[in-house]
């Protein structure tokens, strides 16, 4: 055999392995993609969505918040038992706590719970296949978890009153979901999602009944930049999540997070909450809601436009 008939022989059967390996890693990414979306799809409509994310999140053990415990542990060491009393009954800035103090703690749970996400699992640094397959669902629960925690927190160092966190028959409350859809669209930046919460923050300044809340936050005004959020979290879930779950993981401190979950987007993210409960009725006295009322019906009719 010639040498020129041996090289073409060569590169025929390198060309057939390495053929055969990326069919063989395609056909291992498609069915890790399969078991990630069958285990996440938590509320069974057969898509992988926020309220997906949100649900796990709230099931990892120690993301819900007692609110009374939280705030009494938060204030005890700086404040008499009187004026805990005050925080637990109303809010910290009913009971005379400044802006700048209720910030400093604000700061401190976003800095906590931005060290407990170093600790997330760093298994997503290896080869895609099974065995990262199976640490996804953990990783991205415990990721939006003490997204979660840090929300709960921040609500409630700004005057929300507790949101229900009752697991019933396996489900959470409607009205609750959607206030951390509302809580995460914020953080990331959603169009409309601050000014939403806004406005749920007033009804709540001003003692909406719990029927009509929920009815804002189902079907009301408000309803349709939940579902503007939860869209908006599916793309992404499909698009950054999962996606960039198997095609590469990205270095961080600490750790690894695959896709869009990093370390360093934790902290701004937080930020954006932060920032937007700092001027609501529930802890501005100064808060002026008309342009919030009026950006949420703006938003409604422009979701409504596009989705038409």
């Amino acid at each position: 055999m010639e040498f020129k008939e041996i090289k073409q022989s060569a590169a025929c059967g390198v060309q057939k392995i390495t053929s055969a390996a990326a069919e063989k890693v395609k056909n291992s990414r498609e069915q890790s993609t399969k078991f990630v979306n069958r285990i996440m799809d938590v509320n069974g409509d057969g898509q992988i969505g926020i309220e997906d994310v949100i649900i796990m999140g709230l099931r990892v053990p120690g993301i819900c918040v007692d609110r009374e415990q939280f705030l009494r542990n938060e204030f005890r060491k700086d404040f008499p038992e009187e004026v805990i009393d005050d925080i637990v009954a109303f809010c910290p800035a009913h009971a005379g706590i400044t802006p700048e103090q209720i910030e400093k703690y604000a700061d401190e749970v976003i800095k906590f719970e931005r060290t407990c996400v170093t600790g997330i699992s760093a298994a997503l640094s290896t080869p895609g296949g099974f065995a990262m397959a199976a640490s996804i669902p953990a990783d991205i629960a415990q990721y939006y978890g003490y997204m979660l925690r840090a929300a709960q927190k921040l609500l409630y160092l700004y005057g929300f009153p507790e949101i229900d966190l009752t697991e019933k028959g396996a489900k959470f409350d409607t009205e609750t979901l959607n206030i951390l859809i509302l809580c995460l669209g914020v953080m990331y930046g959603v169009a409309g999602a601050s000014n939403a919460l806004k406005v749920v923050a007033k009804a709540l300044g001003t003692g909406v009944q719990k029927q009509l809340m929920k009815k804002a936050l189902t079907k009301g005004t408000v309803y349709p930049v939940v579902k503007n959020v939860a869209k908006w979290f599916g793309v992404r879930m499909t698009k950054e999540v999962f996606t960039g779950f198997f095609k590469h993981a990205v270095p961080v401190i600490g750790g690894v997070i695959g896709g869009g979950l990093t370390y360093m987007a934790f902290g701004p993210c937080c930020e954006k909450l932060k920032l937007s409960l700092q001027n609501t009725m529930l802890s501005n006295p100064d808060y002026d809601s008309e342009n919030d009322q009026q950006a949420v019906v703006v938003s409604t009719i422009e979701t409504a436009e596009t989705e038409g």
